[in-house]
C-alpha cells in the first residue's frame, strides 16, 4: 500500500478551472495504477479517471471526458487532475486512490487519500 495526500481543491466559478495534485509515498510508486474518484453529497462514491503505472494508458468516465486530463510524473511520485470547464454538478470530494489492476472498479483500489473539496458555482 502507498500513503496518498490530495490537495487544490476549492471554489470555483462554473466555466473555471482546478489543478488537484496527489502525492504518494514509497519507493513502488510506478508500479501502482493511480486513480481519481469523487463523491457528491447523498451520491455514492464514482469513477473519475485512471492513469497506468508508466502513464501509457488512461480513461476517464464519460461526464469528465475532454474536461478534465490526468497525468502523473513518477520521479516525484505525484499524479494530478487538471479539470477544465467546470460544472456545478462536478462540485464533490475529490480522492486519490491506487490500485494493482487498472480499472475503474473502486474495489481494485487499495489506498485512499483523505479528498480534498471541489465546489463549483453557478
Amino acid at each position: 500500500q502507498v500513503q496518498l495526500e490530495e490537495s487544490g481543491g476549492g471554489l470555483v466559478q462554473a466555466g473555471g478551472s482546478l489543478r488537484l495534485s496527489c502525492a504518494a509515498s514509497g519507493r513502488t510508486f510506478s508500479s501502482y495504477n493511480m486513480g481519481w474518484f469523487r463523491q457528491a453529497p447523498g451520491k455514492e462514491r464514482e469513477f473519475v479517471a485512471v492513469i497506468s503505472g508508466r502513464g501509457g494508458a488512461t480513461y476517464y468516465a464519460g461526464p469528465v471526458k475532454g474536461r478534465f486530463t490526468i497525468s502523473r510524473d513518477n520521479a516525484k511520485n505525484m499524479v494530478y487532475l487538471q479539470m477544465n470547464s467546470l460544472k456545478p454538478e462536478d462540485t464533490a470530494v475529490y480522492y486519490c486512490a491506487a490500485a494493482p489492476k487498472y480499472g475503474d472498479d473502486s474495489s481494485l483500489y487499495d489506498s485512499w487519500g483523505q479528498g480534498t473539496q471541489v465546489t463549483v458555482s453557478s
